[in-house]
């Protein structure tokens, strides 16, 4: 990898077209070519440049549907069993046997820079240019910046210490110059900056149903909130109760916005059902991918679905699907309807294993090649209720807590917590609020690639080593559980980052 390559796409501004139809902003063109020095003349030129970013978000590498293998195949939900396939290297993120030289995390690393690389053009050019309406820049601004604060968070949480840059960088000694780690809390000071003006722009709370998938104020709060947890529970805890603080009112804000009532009004199915995936009042954004479509279609129904099965797509598959871990299998409550709905026992010889079927989509239009309509969910309601009781934990507030998490629970058919605490299997397993709340978001949001995250911010590097270690092999497959350690809290540097500044592209403990 050269040093152009570290943190700057090719200096081209990948255009969409925006058109009436709700997801014209999926379709991309090729630009042929054109120098982002003199692309940007109009206020159009910028619209285009924005949906250019967010057609990076589709990216399997980065932070799509099809990226669980850097988030949700590190915690102990999901994880391949297969240690030979692409010489292994898919294994070892379950397998707590990363190394630095591992392809796939190169490929990860760059996937988040060329975003961010888009959204700085797009940042960088609006100021160039005239506009009619200054709320319509802003909301373009605010709708980059919400997109490169949520990669910048993606990225801080897996490697801690990472190159913040803010700006285009256009010839090589810019690049060169930008190649260092900057220090976590600054990461974070940058993203709560880009994220406070996105609740403080003109964008809407809620988006209309033609434009899901764009950046609301709703998604603006939920994410600051939920940065100012993290930062609470894995910085320096000299700001803990003033970064709760802040995350308790931005989540507040979050959900006081919300469009329905209390969670049970909005069925567990409805929110993965493709058909209903524009007027879902849970979803707070989503990557809107579009049914039938060769090169805009969902794929994670049929990738998903085992041999033998036809729950998720008509497409017939011949694989395992997507792997479950019996740890998580294990941990579903008697009764819990997000059981049935989010995985299956597969019976074919070659299976003989749960699958996930959390995605669906079996439809005509999708058809026998799997060309599904599902989008991804990346921020929802339920989310954001299990943060708030999460948050108000922290804060003491108990009573406020069990009622966030009771919301959640009373739509999944199960006891509230206060019936659930005293059944001696349930107590045992979960007897804490703390653990009760962890246990309730893993359960809820499994196969949503939050897991990781959930156990990054509930737990110390020592402690969640504890927490790993604890478990029963039998419950975790291939993958040696002996192998986790504290170093494992973050992702190892990639080497062809490290070695374009070893002193600046430190390398990360244990590695």
């Amino acid at each position: 990898m050269t040093s152009k390559s570290l943190l700057r796409y090719v200096p081209l501004v990948t255009l969409l077209l925006l058109g009436s139809c709700s997801q014209d902003f999926l379709i991309e063109t090729n630009p042929n070519a054109i120098a982002t020095s003199d692309y940007y003349k109009t206020e159009n030129d910028v619209l285009l440049a924005l949906n250019g970013v967010y057609n990076s978000l589709r990216n399997n590498n980065g932070i799509a549907e099809g990226s669980g293998l850097f988030s949700e195949e590190r915690s102990d939900n999901t994880g391949r069993n297969d240690n030979q396939s692409n010489a292994g290297e898919p294994f070892q993120f379950n397998d707590f046997s990363l190394l630095p030289s591992n392809s796939y995390l190169q490929t990860h690393w760059t996937a988040l820079y060329q975003i961010i690389t888009r959204a700085n053009s797009v940042l960088a050019g609006s100021e160039t240019i005239p506009f009619t309406n200054a709320d319509t820049k802003a909301q373009y601004q605010a709708e980059a910046k919400f997109i490169r604060a949520l990669t910048y968070f993606h990225l801080v949480r897996k490697w801690g210490d990472v190159p913040l840059v803010t700006k285009p960088l256009n010839t090589a000694d810019e690049v060169l110059t930008n190649t260092f780690r900057e220090k976590k809390e600054n990461v974070y000071a940058q993203i709560v900056a880009d994220l406070t003006d996105v609740v403080n722009s003109p964008l809407p709370d809620v988006r209309s149903a033609a434009d899901k998938g764009r950046v609301s104020k709703v998604a603006g709060n939920a994410l600051l909130g939920q940065v100012y947890l993290t930062m609470a529970t894995t910085l320096d805890q000299a700001n803990r109760a003033a970064n709760l603080a802040q995350a308790k009112t931005y989540l507040t804000n979050a959900y006081n916005k919300r469009t329905f009532g209390t969670l049970k009004e909005i069925p567990y199915a409805d929110v993965f059902d493709v058909a209903k995936k524009t007027t879902n009042p849970e979803a707070i954004f989503q990557i809107v991918y579009k049914q039938g479509d060769i090169n805009y279609s969902s794929s994670i129904a049929a990738s998903n679905q085992a041999q033998g099965e036809t729950i998720n797509s008509l497409k017939t598959a011949t694989g395992v699907g997507g792997n479950v871990k019996a740890d998580l299998v294990s941990d579903y409550e008697n009764g819990d309807i997000r059981k049935d709905y989010s995985i299956k026992y597969a019976n074919a010889a070659v299976v003989k294993d749960y699958f996930i079927t959390k995605f669906r989509d079996a439809s005509s239009t999708a058809g026998t090649s799997g060309y599904g309509g599902n989008d991804w969910l990346l921020i929802r309601y339920a989310d954001v209720m299990l943060m708030l009781a999460e948050v108000n934990m922290y804060l003491g507030d108990e009573a406020t807590a069990i009622g966030f998490l009771d919301q959640v629970r009373e739509r999944a058919k199960l006891p509230l917590y206060n019936v659930a605490k005293t059944d001696p299997a349930y107590s045992a397993r979960y007897p804490t609020l703390k653990l009760a709340i962890l246990h309730e978001r893993r359960v809820e949001l499994a196969f949503e690639n939050q897991r990781w995250f959930d156990l990054l911010r509930f737990f110390t590097p020592a402690e969640l080593v504890s927490y790993f270690k604890a478990k029963p092999q039998s419950g975790y497959g291939t993958a040696q559980l002996s192998n986790f350690g504290t170093k494992d809290y973050y992702y190892p540097i990639p080497f062809n980052e490290y070695k374009l500044n070893p002193t600046g592209m430190y390398q990360n403990s244990g590695y």
